[in-house]
Order: C-alpha cells, then structure tokens, then sequence
C-alpha cells in the first residue's frame, strides 16, 4: 500500500498529515485521527479507508456533507491531487497526496495544484464574463468566479452611483448560492476605504497584531479573513496621445470566518486580474442595459407618437365653399401642437388650432386632452368665443400647474363669414385680394384664469381668400444664424403660390421654413393650418 498524506488547511492552519491506519477517521471528536476545528466539520465527519491499492473516503451522514475537487460525494475513490473538502463553506480543506515525496516536495505540489486551481477558475469566470449581458448575471458570475479563486466563504460587490457613494449590488456564498442583502451584515470601513484609495486590501488574520483594533466592526461579526479590490475600469483610447480613461466604478469584497492561510503571489494576481475584467464586464452590463432602457423607451415614443398623429384628424378637408389642410411637425417624437375639424349644426366649418406649454410627453399628454375638451365643448356651444369660456373653465378646473394653451377656433359659414376667437394664439393671417389682415380678436390664453372674459370678431372673405393658421414654431422658427423666419415670409410664401390647392400650399410654407432652418435644430413644435374660400 503506498503512502499517503493529507495537506490539511483549517481554522488551527496548515500542515502535513500522514494516513497511518487502514480506517482513517476524520472529524471534530477528540478521538478521530484527525481532529478538525470548523464550524462546518461534524463530530464524525469522514473516514479514509485503504483497499488493496486504493484509498477511499466515505462520508459519515455528516451534516454539511464531504465534497471532492468541489463535488458532493458518500463514497469516492481518490486519486492524487485530490481536493477534499469538509463542509460547504465554514469547513475544512485537505489535498490527498500518494508516493514517498519529502515535505518540501508536497508543499510544492500542492502551491502548483492550488495556482493550477486558480488559474483554471480564473480562466473559467473570464469566459463566462465575456457572454455576461444582464448586470445582475455579470455580477453574479464575478463573485463566484472570486470565491472560487481565492477559496473565500462569501463575497459581495458594491458599485459606485452617481454620487461617487458605494451601493450594495449583490452578495454570494460557496456553492453559488445567493445571500440576502438584507441579511449580510459586514462593516463598511474595509470597502470605503479601498474605493476612496483605489488600494486592495488582503489580509489573512484580523486577530494578528494590531489589525484587530483598526477594524473592531469587522472582529466583532466574526470574520478574520478579508480580502477586497477595487473595480478599475481602464479603457485606451484611440489616439496614442490621449490619456487612457481609468476610474473606480466599485469595488470586490470577500471574507472568510476561519483564520486563511497564507495568500499567495498567484492569488493576488488572480483577483487583480479578475477585478479588471470584471470592471470592464460590468460596465458593458451597464450600458447594455442602458442601451436596451433606451431602446423600450424610443419604441414606446414611437408608438405615442402613431397615437399621436391618429388622434388628430385627416390633413384635408373638402367642403362645399372651401377646402383646408393642416399637418404637425413635432420638435420631438411627440409634441404639444393641435388642430381639429368640427362640423357644426348650422352647416357653418368649424377649425381650432392650439399649442400647449412646453414639449415631449407632459405637452403631448394635455394636448390629447384639450383635444377632447375641445371637441365636446364645440359641439355643445353656438359661437366661438362660448366654446373658449367653457374649454378656459374646463381646463383651469383641473389645477395644472404650470400649463397654459394658446387656442385659436373660428366658424365659417357658407356666405364666407368667418367669426373667430383668438385666446392667446400667433393672429392667424387672411390674405386676400384686399391685402393682409391679422385676426387678433379673443382673449387671455386658455388655463390660466377662471374669470377670464373672452369676444369674439366676425370678418368677411371674398373667394379665392387664403386664412393661414400657425403656431409659433413657424413663425419663430430660427436660422442658424439665429434670424427669426416672421410672418412676413408667411405672407411672401403663399403670395407666390395663391394658385396652389391647400395641400399644396401647406407643403411650401414646410419647405420654405425647413430650407430657411437648414443647419439649425428644430426648437419648437411646427404646426400649421390652411383654408381657401371657394364662395
């Protein structure tokens, strides 16, 4: 029967026992052969038994159980370099060794079965990173990838937010279990101060010398080993003159409640080597994730925005004594322009167009409701300036804060009287053979006042007349110089195209505003409503 040897790591240290009997017995009772101290390890834990030329441990129903090279066994025949592990996690750790090798032989034997250990975790945990694409998956992977190299009990990871403050992420134990944060106690001082000097801490007994009084928080939960690193992500830049981008994002924590051994050189490049790639793995996490938020909200945009444009009615209308077209460019994917058609009981064409403070969503959404206000107002009003009053009540009514409408609503009748409301809204301009006339007529913007008094004014149109409604993301609209495109190229525009049908003209006061902003970005919803009387 050849010799055998065990290379025993627990809580009373490191060293070299040889199996000496034919049942060897192994546990925390005085009387085993090998007495353990682990609060993992059972009374009568395991035995080693010697069979022909072989040696077999068979686990004794401990409590925690007998794992070899990481796997549960009852019964496992062992081969040289065997890793043998008593418990799960607060055990102890034991190398089978065979043949006559002096001390210093199985010393060297075992560091190389150990760093081979490391290096095969390590090599391990940076492929699995380098598939990681959910955060919370990464960071799992990084912690049991750490816990596997350097053989700690638990770990957690902290990442920096946007204050520069470490928030607890993830915490993780052996056998890839995860731990309630909740429930993981652990004192912060270790961790701030690794993060705040972006130096990793290692150390294999808080007892020893005058550790103990530095980090009393950290004695007092029990723990003696520690080992942390910070998280550096590095990223080279293009250029060889530019300085790389190196900064803190977090930081690595693991523990152990038994006293460690020695750690060695191999283990400390190991976690430093991990903690850099998990950095960078973390980030694309990050940035994935943000990537993918970004996503679902641009999707989520796009189908307001299809909302959007189908709430609003069709561009054209053709009636009997006119024709009109209207169209909304939004700043954004959505925006706070409106305009609306109300067919009214006395044969007269009812139109409105607002414009809600502000932009994106909050805009969007008031102006869907002023829509509806709108409309039910409209029906149930027989002028223009009454249909204002009630929609001005129903809106202040609701208390929004901060949120006013400009609101132009005219009637047209088919003798060609138009009479009009302006609440607020950019005068909307009729031109016709007998020159340019602003509409100004109305009353304060909608929203803002209760007792807010509104009139009305009624102006005749001749055929072929052209009314031009706008907000004022036409007639603001900027160069990239800076210049204003005003009313008077409004006027100038249709001018020049008098001959043109609605949809038509429409289209040119677009382009000439999009040709006059070439090269500027567009600040303000573009919305604009054109109406030529027939007679």
């Amino acid at each position: 029967m050849p010799d055998a040897r065990l290379d025993v790591s627990d809580a009373l240290g490191r060293r070299i026992v040889p199996i000496s009997k034919a049942v060897f017995e192994i546990g925390r009772r005085e009387t085993n052969d090998l007495r353990l101290a682990g609060s993992e390890v059972s009374r009568d834990h395991a035995q080693i038994a010697a069979q022909d030329t072989a040696f077999v441990i068979r686990d004794r129903n401990s409590r925690y159980g007998t794992y070899v090279n990481d796997q549960p066994v009852s019964e496992h025949t062992l081969t040289h370099g065997d890793r043998i592990r008593l418990g799960r996690s607060g055990g102890a750790e034991m190398v089978f060794l065979l043949a006559d090798t002096s001390p210093a032989q199985e010393r060297a034997t075992t560091t190389a079965i150990g760093d081979l250990r490391q290096i095969a975790a390590l090599l391990d945990g940076l492929r699995a990173l380098g598939s990681g694409r959910v955060l919370d998956d990464v960071l799992a992977l990084v912690l049991d990838s750490a816990i596997d190299v350097s053989g700690a009990e638990r770990g957690f990871i902290m990442l920096a937010n946007a204050a520069s403050e470490l928030e607890f992420k993830l915490a993780r134990g052996r056998g890839r279990q995860t731990l309630p944060g909740t429930g993981f106690a652990v004192s912060r001082k270790i961790p701030e101060e690794v993060f705040r000097t972006g130096e990793a801490t290692i150390v294999a007994d808080l007892l020893d010398g005058e550790l103990a009084n530095v980090h009393m928080g950290t004695v007092a939960l029990g723990i003696r080993n520690v080992q942390c690193v910070p998280l550096r992500l590095v990223r080279y830049l293009d250029k060889a003159e530019a300085a790389s981008e190196d900064r803190r994002i977090g930081v690595l924590y693991l523990d152990s409640r038994e006293k460690a051994t020695f750690l060695s050189t191999s283990t400390r490049a190991a976690l430093e080597t991990l903690a850099t790639e998990a950095a960078v793995a973390i980030e694309n996490a990050r940035l994935y994730r943000e990537t993918m938020e970004k996503a679902r909200m641009e999707q989520e945009m796009r189908i307001a925005a299809e909302i959007q444009q189908a709430l609003l009615p069709k561009a054209g209308r053709i009636g009997a004594f006119f024709r009109a077209a209207a169209a909304s460019l939004p700043c954004r994917s959505i925006g706070g322009d409106f305009f609306d058609y109300v067919d009214l009981p006395d044969g007269a064409f009812g139109f409105a167009l607002g414009d809600v403070a502000g932009k994106g969503p909050p805009a969007a959404l008031l102006s869907a409701m002023m829509q509806g206000i709108f409309a039910a107002q409209a029906a149930s009003s027989d002028r223009p300036s009454q249909t204002i009053t009630r929609v001005n009540l129903a809106l202040y009514r609701r208390g929004i804060e901060s949120r006013f409408v400009t609101l132009m609503y005219g009637s047209l009748l088919r003798n060609g009287q138009l009479t009009y409301c302006n609440a607020g809204h950019n005068p909307p301009l009729l031109i016709g053979k007998d020159g340019v006339r602003r509409l100004e007529v109305g009353g304060p913007i909608v929203g803002l006042f209760e007792s807010a008094s509104f009139t009305e004014d009624t102006v005749q149109l001749a055929p072929g007349d052209w009314l031009i409604v706008f907000s004022d993301g036409v007639s603001e609209a900027l160069s990239a110089d800076g210049e204003e495109y005003g009313e008077a190229r409004i006027v100038d525009t249709v001018q020049r195209h008098t001959a043109a049908e609605p949809p038509e003209m429409l289209q040119s006061i677009f382009t000439d505003v999009r040709a006059f902003t070439r090269g500027a970005p567009q600040n303000d919803d573009i919305t604009a409503l054109v109406l030529r009387y027939g007679g």
